[in-house]
């Protein structure tokens, strides 16, 4: 996966067809059979690949930066009598474990930002589904808005994933199934076990979709419910921006950026990713440098898996961050610092579910404050240098009183005080700075450590955590990172970190004679019958 480009851009789709008519845009699947990403499999039935996701979650992220006059996405298929039939089989089969489950991860992600630019910014997605629409095909379907299924007799929707392969529907499918579309468990059961799907009016009465259409009008049709549902919205007068390519330098081991700098240390399996604060005259420092870090994340799960632990650093001046903050803060009614917070939050949200170990490191040249502080808050552990000068300080800004939630909908603050809820908000009214002693004393930081024991501090600290199994680390961090309430995006995770990190690596489902391993070939699977 290395070759792999991970940045693209609408004039570089291969599989997408992006058609903006305001109020209404058009993001239209037309994937090419003999482009996948990497070589061995065919992208057949407008199944897809991790290529086909990158091109739809910079599609997303455009469609709100550079069109917000776009009211309502309709999701549509090129081919005719197909939707999509969801992930590519040949792929999933042919990918190591890590791979298979940081792809799912990545989809429900971008799943994720097309309810969260319905949910927040405005544009509503309607999925089209003039045929087969089954196993990611209709997860895909499930993360819009409404669901419109052609009428023909043939077209069904489904979830085939259990009976025909083995697995579980690995980009939310069941958890949206239920706590989104708020299906019956019973109908729900049976859908998931029904490898042909269910069509036409039963569909609806199931609830699997909003509505259905007779194949002559249905084009039609569609278009008319895609402009009711953009005159319902509010309309914007604001003219979108053009995101510039990020264009990093890349090497062996630095991945450089204009803001952001991933260094990479195989040999020991730990990286630096360092964010370096504003100028105090660039007022698009936060969009910049957090759709960097964004990438850097991307680049780390799928071009570095041995990546085990990973320093979290900053460089600049904590006043110029603080600033920035509290001129984005100021502006947070206006679009665009609205859609930045939101892409800060989701950018934060991808570094909370990635499994890596992440420390903090906060020292003389360290600009953690408010929207930088949020690195340090997620990080697993964070050390404080108590440096004799006292230059390392740490701030809050308004930005870390809730406007980056994590996925559990509470901000990093509430998650740290979950004991003592009312310190929130007298942290907040303090701000900071605050020196290491002061720091470590409010709960801020795990350790601070004077210039004599620093080194020896980080350095054992790294040593250990890079001795243990990346495993049980990653289990560990994914049950300690996401307290109090659950919502349907830490379910969603939480559900695909433990089964289907399990399913994938089960022979039921990839041994010499399971169902993924099987699939396509004339044998039939053989499982093992005992329940665990």
């Amino acid at each position: 996966m290395a070759a792999l480009a991970l940045e693209t851009h609408p004039s570089q789709y291969r599989h997408w067809r992006l058609a903006v008519e305001p109020p209404l845009a058009w993001l239209t699947l037309a994937v090419q059979e003999d482009a996948p990403a990497r070589p061995g499999y065919r992208l057949k039935l407008n199944s897809y690949d991790l290529g086909v996701d990158l091109e739809l979650a910079d599609a997303v992220t455009r469609l709100r930066f550079e069109h917000p006059e776009v009211r309502a996405v309709v999701i549509a298929s090129a081919h005719e009598r197909v939707f999509s039939a969801g992930a590519n089989i040949h792929m999933l089969a042919s990918s190591p474990h890590a791979f298979k489950v940081n792809f799912c991860k990545f989809t429900n992600e971008t799943r994720l930002a097309m309810e969260d630019a319905s949910a927040n910014s405005g544009q509503r997605y309607i999925a089209a589904c003039n045929g087969t629409t089954a196993g990611g095909g209709y997860e895909l379907a499930l993360a819009c808005d409404r669901i419109y299924l052609v009428d023909d007799g043939h077209a069904a929707v489904s979830l085939p994933e259990v009976p025909l392969l083995g697995v579980l529907p690995g980009t939310g499918g069941l958890t949206r199934l239920v706590d989104k579309r708020k299906v019956r468990r019973d109908l729900a059961d049976r859908f998931a076990t029904l490898a042909e799907g269910v069509r036409g009016r039963r569909a609806v009465e199931w609830g699997l979709v909003d509505e259905v259409f007779p194949r002559g009008r249905f084009q039609e049709m569609v278009r008319e419910r895609a402009m009711d549902m953009a005159i319902g919205e509010n309309r914007r007068d604001a003219t979108g921006i053009t995101l510039d390519p990020l264009d990093p330098d890349v090497f062996a081991t630095r991945i450089a950026y204009r803001h952001v700098t991933l260094d990479l240390n195989p040999m020991r399996r730990t990286a630096d990713l360092t964010i370096r604060g504003p100028n105090r005259d660039d007022p698009h420092w936060h969009l910049r440098a957090f759709r960097e870090l964004d990438d850097a994340l991307v680049r780390l799960r799928f071009h570095h898996e041995d990546i085990g632990v990973v320093m979290l650093r900053t460089w600049g001046d904590l006043d110029a961050v603080r600033e920035a903050d509290a001129a984005l803060f100021d502006r947070r009614g206006d679009w665009l610092a609205h859609e930045t917070l939101l892409l800060m939050a989701r950018t934060l949200r991808r570094l909370d579910l990635t499994s890596r170990s992440f420390f903090a490191i906060v020292n003389e040249e360290s600009c953690f404050a408010g929207s930088l502080l949020e690195l340090a808050l997620a990080a697993d552990r964070s050390f404080m240098l108590a440096d004799p000068d006292r230059r390392t300080k740490i701030a809050l800004t308004p930005l870390n009183g809730g406007l980056l939630p994590m996925t559990n909908r509470l901000s990093r603050l509430d998650v740290r005080y979950l004991a003592e809820p009312e310190r929130v908000g007298r942290l907040l009214a303090q701000e900071g700075p605050w020196l290491a002693p002061e720091a470590a004393a409010a709960g801020l930081v795990t350790i601070a450590a004077d210039d004599l024991d620093w080194d020896d501090e980080l350095r054992v600290a790294i040593e250990e955590r890079t001795s243990l199994s990346p495993d049980a680390l990653t289990a560990m961090e994914a049950n300690l990172r996401f307290t109090g309430p659950e919502t349907m995006e830490t379910r969603i995770f939480g559900r695909l970190s433990s089964w289907q990190n399990w399913v994938f690596s089960r022979p039921n489902a990839v041994g010499e004679q399971g169902a993924l391993t099987s699939y396509g070939k004339p044998e039939r699977p053989r499982f093992q019958w005992q329940r665990t």
